[in-house]
């Protein structure tokens, strides 16, 4: 380390990533025989910009990937980008410029900028989901799954736009239902889908999570939730007057007879068969038309309200042969059981509300006893008796659940099934910057795979991007080809997969990059599983769960060794920043300074304080880059963990970063100071000295941050390992002050044992720094290639501790006591307290617990 009047982390950044690149310092050996340790970012969308999210999410995976280096282990920590999806053809329509150019350039950009934050990422196994390299294997895996029984092919709603004429995502739907590019109305329309059987996998989905103890909690039931498992009673009902039949399944079986109407979820594919030529066609088609176009995750809700239309049909009650009507309602989804319900209104309260709306029979079929059918308050949801129930009049509904299944079976009217709400991956998208799904169609030989020999098939350039139209359609040289297996002329399939198809491998593709396959068994045998996963929660249902369908299969198809692909997930919270809102100007602010004393705009009008997603359309914002080049990498990087648990959403304040550059501007000065005072014998020195209070209380601190920084990176909570690092700076400097540069080679040795020690635990967190004073320190490597410090246990062993005392869980004392106290004696100094004595005295002391260095628990 040069002499220099200030920390210029300019300078001190720029160098140490340049070695870094240098020494290509964290590519991982193939022959590296060290224990393996496999950390995966969820890859990223290559935007062009990165954006605090980003900044979170890779640095708390540079601080775990570093420090398990240090440990000792030769740690996989790849990074790719998740380049495929709409925003790229978006930018296609918009810009005029093809796809793969422009997805290109952000992918550089974003590389860039990741470089400039000192993430230590094995750019090696760089992978790119929309190069050829990357989808020839994507194309290659679906054929796998094709061949195994686990493609197929059916219709399914799509958002139709009427003026672009194509499917859009749901994101491209406005609130109001229109087109987000061409303001017209979309509906919803039934096209042929490709889909993976996801479905065939559910139960082991859903019995695997139990393996699966170091997920969160709160993702693993999102995915029991989601997976949806429910033990009832599938049967059918035919329609009246026709021989169109539809299957119901049930998980209350108890209420059959209660069952008034039925009802159709608006996409069913009966209600246009039921209604077809009839007076309520026209109303029918208006009224699912409406529901399809609204908030479906609103009219999923319990509380929105109950509307629907009735087909004109009726279907026979298959128990009872009644004539029970046939309406379509907003509240049935067609993603759970059949799409068709029966609707018991006096056990169900949706069913209850609507029955009430449209005036319809609400008769009870369970009845607490001492209650009758007449008096009963509904809807009633509880235990009873069963009522207007036929032969089962009169038994406990529990017991008549099982009854009512095993008479219907014997009756061949019905059988007891499990259903999931997991429905099959429909994986076509009508898009053109996707992964082509390797398929053509032969008028003669009808659907035909593309042999392996012939992939990839690759994206065409002929192709027009007007914002109408799946581009695909467009490109007469990619449409007509021939057919692989008679030779005559073909069509390719013009839909590509979902983007959530290349992320449910990518991760294997880190592990093993062979030019020749997908990736080499033996490679993904020495990584396989990863060993710690990171990213958003938003991702717990669809992106986890499709990787763990994608490993399953892959394992029944011998092509991996493992059943489950992340072995521990973390799952880190957002940033957000403060913005005010005026809604008299419609307006927001993002700068305190634009205020008047903080409360109102400068036209005089009130704005409410709000803490945001940073968002580019509130303007809340601030980018990485700006921080790298304003405070610097290690700044940025320290201050984003330090301000809350990681897992937790953190407020970014412009204030605080200056705190933790000033910080770190200290610790600088402590390097300096190390450089003046490095004592290369530090350890033979310390072995036989005798240490005077500062210099022992110095070594104390240390190691107990040491002992403190170990566990909290082990439990990733790195905002107090970061506090920690601080206070050890606090004990640092006055030290310093006091002892240096002139100090004896006791004080010499003291100072640079701490200087070697504070490199190492501030190398996850700040590297370049670190290795600015590890450098300083006489070490000709980085802090990367050394190990990590272990606490000496005896000097960081405090002599006297404060203990606190309490009485029936209330704190009613605290006690200095030597740290080595024997726990009778601890417990005998604690009774006797005056303030304890004035709770106890008199009363029976029923429980007496020491807890050892932290308290004592006294129950009277």
């Amino acid at each position: 380390m040069e002499k220099a009047e200030r920390y210029d982390f300019r300078q001190i950044e720029r160098a140490w990533q340049a070695r870094w690149h240098e020494r290509d310092l964290f590519a991982v050996p193939a022959d590296d025989q060290r224990e393996k340790f496999y950390y995966l970012d969820m890859f990223p969308y290559p935007s062009g910009n990165l954006h605090m999210g980003h900044l979170r999410n890779y640095t708390i995976g540079d601080v775990v990937a570093r420090y398990q280096t240090m440990r000792g282990k030769a740690v996989l920590h790849p990074m790719g980008w998740d380049a495929f999806g709409l925003p790229a053809e978006n930018a296609a329509i918009k810009r005029q410029v093809h796809p793969d150019p422009w997805t290109r350039r952000c992918i550089e950009e974003m590389h860039r900028q990741l470089d400039m934050l000192g993430i230590s990422f094995n750019w090696d196994r760089e992978v790119n989901t929309s190069s050829v390299e990357y989808y020839h294997w994507t194309q290659w895996l679906f054929l796998q799954f094709l061949k195994a029984g686990q493609v197929s092919r059916a219709e399914s709603m799509v958002n139709w736009c009427t003026g672009c004429q194509t499917v859009l995502a749901n994101e491209q739907v406005m609130a109001d239902g229109t087109c987000e590019r061409c303001d017209q109305v979309v509906n919803k329309k039934r096209l042929e889908q490709w889909f993976y059987k996801t479905t065939d996998y559910a139960q082991r989905l859903l019995d695997d999570l139990e393996e699966l103890n170091e997920w969160p909690e709160q993702v693993r039931t999102m995915q029991r939730n989601w997976i949806g498992r429910s033990s009832g009673v599938e049967f059918e009902w035919q329609v009246a007057d026709s021989d169109i039949r539809f299957r119901v399944f049930t998980t209350r079986v108890d209420t059959v007879f209660g069952v008034t109407f039925m009802v159709l979820a608006p996409e069913h594919p009966l209600v246009e068969q039921l209604t077809k030529g009839s007076e309520q066609e026209a109303q029918v088609k208006a009224f699912v038309q409406s529901v399809l176009a609204s908030d479906q995750f609103a009219r999923s809700s319990a509380e929105a309200p109950k509307e629907g239309i009735f087909t004109g049909a009726y279907a026979i009650h298959p128990l009872t042969g009644v004539r029970v009507p046939i309406w379509i309602a907003n509240y049935v989804m067609m993603d759970y059981g059949t799409g068709a319900i029966m609707a018991v209104p006096a056990h169900d309260e949706r069913d209850y509300a609507f029955a009430r709306k449209y005036d319809l029979a609400i008769p009870p079929v369970i009845v607490p006893e001492g209650q009758t059918p007449e008096t009963l308050a509904l809807p009633y949801s509880g235990e009873g008796l069963q009522a207007n129930s036929g032969q089962f009049d009169g038994m406990p509904n529990r017991q008549a659940m099982t009854a009512i299944a095993e008479w219907m079976e014997a009756e061949g009217l019905g059988q007891r099934t499990v259903n999931f709400r997991l429905r099959d991956w429909c994986l076509s998208r009508q898009r053109y910057w996707g992964c082509p799904i390797p398929m053509v169609y032969c008028d003669t030989c009808g659907c035909v795979p593309v042999p392996e020999d012939q992939l990839p098939v690759i994206l065409p350039t002929d192709v027009e991007f007007t914002g109408r139209d799946n581009p695909l359609e467009t490109s007469p040289t990619f449409q007509h080809t021939t057919c692989p297996t008679c030779g005559g002329p073909a069509r390719r399939e013009t839909d590509t997969m979902d983007t959530f198809v290349d992320s449910s491998w990518y991760f294997l593709r880190y592990a093993s990059q062979p030019s020749d396959a997908a990736f080499c068994r033996s490679e993904l045998d020495r990584w396989m599983p990863v060993d710690q996963y990171v990213g958003g929660i938003e991702h717990a249902t669809m992106h986890l769960i499709y990787a763990r369908y994608f490993t399953k299969v892959l394992y029944d198809l011998g092509l991996v060794g493992v059943t489950e692909p992340f072995a521990r997930l973390f799952t880190q919270g957002m940033v957000t920043k403060a913005a005010w809102w005026c809604a008299q100007e419609k307006k927001w602010y993002t700068e305190p300074a634009d205020l008047v004393d903080g409360t109102t705009t400068p036209a005089g009008h009130a704005v409410e304080r709000q803490v945001a997603k940073m968002s580019k359309s509130i303007g809340n914002v601030v980018a990485p880059e700006t921080i790298c080049e304003s405070s610097g990498a290690d700044t940025g990087r320290c201050y984003i963990l330090f301000i809350g648990p990681p897992e937790a959403e953190a407020e970014w304040q412009d204030d605080g970063i200056s705190g933790v550059h000033r910080w770190l501007s200290r610790v600088w000065r402590v390097g300096v100071r190390s450089a003046e005072a490095w004592l290369p014998g530090w350890r033979e020195v310390l072995a036989t000295a005798e240490l005077d209070a500062d210099q022992k209380a110095l070594r104390q601190k240390l190691h107990q941050t040491i002992e403190k920084v170990t566990s909290d990176i082990e439990r990733f909570s790195f905002n107090t390992a970061i506090a920690a690092l601080m206070e050890l700076i606090n004990t640092a400097a006055p030290f310093a002050d006091k002892k240096l540069p002139s100090g004896t080679d006791v004080d010499r040795a003291v100072y640079s044992e701490l200087a070697e020690h504070l490199a190492l635990m501030l190398s996850p967190f700040a590297p370049h720094l670190a290795d600015e004073i590890w450098a300083a320190t006489g070490h000709e490597n980085t802090t990367y290639e050394a190990s990590w410090p272990s606490h000496d246990a005896a000097a960081a062993r405090r002599d006297r501790i404060t203990i606190v005392v309490q009485v029936n869980g209330k704190l009613r004392d605290k006690l200095e006591i030597d740290a080595d106290m024997a726990e009778d004696a601890v417990k005998d100094l604690a009774l006797a307290s005056e303030r304890v004595q004035s709770q106890i005295s008199g009363k029976e002391i029923r429980k007496l617990v020491y807890v050892p260095g932290r308290l004592v628990s006294i129950v009277v």
